[in-house]
């Protein structure tokens, strides 16, 4: 896998969306080749006809980009069709409430207080992954989840494994899957002893009623703390290089608070959070997608990033715009499969961003934008470290 630099687009993925908008591919484990699809209706498409399976990739060596799947093939959402795709969602939709998070908020808003609390008594220069971008995901995913705050650094390690890639990180992959599978089985045993409010806890209830299966519990479990810690410790610090390298929207923000909620939706739009392409879809039936026929058994790809770039649907799609009319972006996918905690990641983003313009109106880059060093050789793309000064 390609490590681009900073938030640069991956260019193979702008000329398929210009030159061969669906296009055969073949990634670097299993076996066979896919179909790719880069433009913004055709991802839409896919996505939401139910002739694309996600339950039909298991049990299949598919290519794709990791040696072994990050989520569980056999139990959770993201392998599975309606109605049990449907069954398991309106179980974990129980906590992604607005209920839970107007409780989740003020919250939240006190976990990144405190942590730019302790930067500035750190002084500056400072880096804001290390202060904020990486503690601040896991605890509100602590609170959110119902994980002890002793707990966190131990659950952040795992969740950046269950993320890596490469054949080298196969084995810590799966060392990493193991480990958070048994801390979260432990969490839900606790969580039926000591019931509460939180996501182990519904999932907890949700087992014992017999709404789900154990299996399902803890895979759902995992795929929130996938999404919610790692992903979007990564994610946000892209979206505040982004404005640190884009001084004039980050002034906007400061002079126009009120505009954060939909600065945040084009910043989604516009940051590239993840290299490659996800989990795929395999055909069900002959399906036209694109002027190209996708025969039943095909293995079908969706290249999210390049439909959030698609000059059809957002003009000038490289440039970073908080006046953009259209802000119905898929970077949390879209149809059945649309992440579920994205009610959560656009709260944490607003606070993250929020709460650091306000403490640090100076704030900016202490290192020229090409010297930030971004993560490798994962499929997660963001800052690994991201050093500020105010």
């Amino acid at each position: 896998m390609e490590d681009l630099p900073a938030l640069v687009p991956d260019p193979f993925l702008d000329v398929l969306a210009r030159e061969e908008p669906v296009a055969r591919i073949r990634l670097p484990y299993g076996e066979g080749c896919a179909w790719l699809v880069t433009r913004y209706e055709d991802v839409r498409f896919v996505t939401s006809d139910p002739r694309f399976s996600r339950e039909q990739v298991v049990g299949r060596a598919v290519t794709t980009m990791r040696p072994v799947p990050v989520a569980s093939q056999t139990a959770g959402l993201q392998y599975i069709d309606p109605p049990r795709h449907t069954r398991l969602r309106r179980v974990v939709a129980r906590a992604f409430t607005g209920r839970s998070m107007r409780r989740l908020r003020p919250l939240a808003e006190r976990r990144a207080a405190g942590l730019l609390d302790a930067m500035e008594r750190a002084g500056a220069p400072a880096d804001l992954m290390e202060h904020l971008h990486g503690p601040f995901p896991i605890a509100v995913l602590g609170d959110f989840l119902g994980v002890e705050e002793e707990d966190w650094h131990r659950w952040a390690a795992t969740g950046e494994a269950l993320l890596s890639a490469g054949a080298e990180s196969g084995e810590r992959a799966r060392e990493a899957a193991r480990t958070t599978r048994a801390r979260i089985t432990e969490l839900l045993r606790r969580r039926r002893e000591d019931p509460r409010d939180d996501l182990a806890g519904v999932l907890a209830r949700a087992a014992e009623a017999g709404e789900i299966t154990d299996d399902e519990a803890v895979s759902l479990a995992i795929a929130v703390q996938v999404s919610g810690g790692h992903a979007v410790r990564s994610n946000s610090g892209s979206m505040m290089y982004a404005l640190l390298t884009h001084p004039g929207h980050l002034h906007r923000l400061r002079r126009e608070p009120e505009l954060l909620p939909r600065a945040v939706e084009e910043l989604f739009r516009y940051v590239p959070h993840r290299n490659g392409v996800g989990i795929p879809r395999v055909a069900t039936a002959d399906v036209e997608v694109g002027g190209r026929l996708i025969r039943a058994g095909d293995v079908v790809y969706n290249a999210y990033l390049a439909a959030n770039r698609d000059p059809e649907v957002f003009p000038d799609p490289d440039a970073l715009d908080f006046d953009r009319g259209n802000l119905a972006h898929v970077a949390f996918g879209h149809g059945p499969h649309h992440c579920l905690a994205a009610v959560m990641a656009r709260m944490e983003a607003e606070v993250m961003i929020g709460a650091v313009l306000t403490r640090f109106p100076g704030i900016r880059l202490a290192v020229p934008p090409e010297e930030v060093e971004f993560q490798r050789r994962g499929l997660i793309r963001g800052p690994r470290t991201l050093p500020v000064t105010w």
